[in-house]
């Protein structure tokens, strides 16, 4: 496409991406299936490459259109803003639907757990070592991100820099204390609706914290290579926006299944 154009729409180039990538989705689900029957991962891990090496290709392409290209118009980023908000409406129904099947199972415990929450033989963690200190990092770890947002907007792009950094090591930080948690587990997924529930919930949340973290990472060495603007950060928006809701739902799994639930 040329890059004389008349018009704030975003027309795409031709591209390989959703193509290697609908490969890539269909090698990694046959792998899991040959996984499954034959105990065999080598499919499985070729199906992963294929989409990693696709995701950062593809995302790659996006930040030049955007970065270099001048393809993201006031137009395409409001699209792009709205499409960010949507995705974060359907994470927050994916996690709704975890707290529905632990409340569902909480307020009306079967005879079959003993009619009693925790059900019997279930030693629950104590809410206010971890995962206190997990709330923590997470609390401040929102506020650092807000930080490095505000002085992107004023120009100040070494606080930027620094506050992003903080982020970063906090979400990191975060990761390890909650693999260290499940190390230490007295129970398993496979203790009950007690266990299925817990390590269902936090364990997803767990995988959008490195997710997030990930996402971070990316936007702190586009920030070092200059992409970013006080008035064109999209990017790093779309990512504090994701990290807040992370803040947000581990909140809601610290008060419920931490703190009530115990």
């Amino acid at each position: 496409m040329s890059m004389n154009q008349n018009h704030p729409y975003h027309l795409v180039d031709y591209s390989p991406w959703p193509l290697t990538g609908a490969i890539g989705v269909m090698t990694l689900v046959t792998g899991l299936i040959k996984w499954f029957h034959n105990f065999n991962i080598n499919l499985l891990m070729l199906g992963y490459l294929i989409v990693l090496l696709t995701m950062y290709q593809w995302w790659r392409d996006v930040c030049r259109e955007g970065t270099y290209q001048g393809k993201h118009t006031l137009l395409v980023s409001n699209g792009l803003r709205w499409g960010m908000i949507l995705f974060i409406v359907s994470e927050i129904f994916f996690f709704i639907s975890f707290f529905w099947a632990f409340f569902h199972s909480s307020l009306s415990p079967n005879i079959e757990i003993g009619a009693m929450w925790p059900p019997m033989s279930i030693i629950p963690f104590n809410p206010f070592q971890i995962p206190l200190l997990n709330t923590i990092i997470l609390i401040t770890s929102g506020i650092t991100v807000t930080w490095a947002h505000h002085s992107l907007m004023e120009n100040n792009f070494t606080q930027t820099s620094q506050s992003l950094f903080i982020t970063i090591i906090l979400g990191i930080y975060f990761t390890i204390l909650q693999a260290y948690e499940y190390l230490e587990a007295p129970f398993t997924i496979a203790d009950s609706i007690y266990g299925s529930t817990f390590f269902m919930a936090t364990g997803f949340h767990g995988l959008h914290v490195i997710i997030g973290t990930i996402f971070l990472a990316t936007c702190f060495i586009r920030h070092l290579n200059n992409h970013f603007s006080s008035n064109h950060h999209f990017g790093f928006e779309a990512a504090a926006w994701y990290w807040h809701f992370v803040d947000v739902v581990w909140l809601f799994l610290y008060i419920s299944i931490y703190w009530w639930g115990n």
